[in-house]
């Protein structure tokens, strides 16, 4: 039986050109299977700071385009570095505008890490998303050790998690997880 094709929607914390957490984005979806696509999100760095005072009629097209694209998702990919012991104030802005929307509750969502440390910023970002009722899948946590590293040194990470399959079995738990829940 053939199933149907998912969507996967990564949102990279970090707004470096040469961030470590993008790049195991994109690692990740060089390596997703058919039938899985992965859009890496590029509107993060484009939204206004958030107000309440302009949420509904009032809302921003940025903000709007963003929702949209988490609601058509099958699934959310997060990869988040640790800035001063939490969350980068860009990232935690694009959260702010999602909070009282409709397009998140329930969704799953798959965190992908970059770095061997940083483990303050997933807590706080458990908390952030679990009170925003995302479904964290536990099972697909990845952990690929990017950063500090240089670019040389994390092509050759990247390629022995690929040769590894860890790429690989942490996208497919989460598939998995999200194809349990349907």
């Amino acid at each position: 039986m053939t199933q149907r094709p998912l969507s996967l929607y990564a949102l990279c914390g970090s707004q470096r050109q040469a961030s470590t957490s993008l790049r195991l984005l994109e690692a990740l979806r060089l390596v997703s299977p058919e039938g899985i696509s992965i859009e890496i999100c590029d509107l993060i760095g484009n939204l206004p700071i958030f107000n309440p005072d302009h949420e509904g009629d009032r809302t921003p097209p940025t903000v709007k385009t963003l929702a949209a694209k988490i609601r058509d998702a099958d699934g959310l990919i997060v990869s988040c570095p640790e800035y001063a012991h939490g969350i980068p104030g860009g990232f935690k802005n694009a959260l702010d505008w999602l909070v009282s929307r409709d397009e998140v509750p329930f969704k799953p969502l798959m965190f992908a890490h970059a770095s061997h440390r940083g483990d303050l910023v997933l807590e706080q970002l458990t908390e952030v998303l679990r009170t925003m009722s995302l479904r964290i899948v536990p099972e697909a946590f990845l952990r690929v050790p990017l950063a500090g590293k240089s670019d040389e040194a994390q092509a050759m990470v990247l390629a022995e998690a690929q040769r590894t399959g860890a790429l690989q079995a942490g996208l497919d738990r989460f598939v998995q997880a999200i194809r349990a829940s349907v």
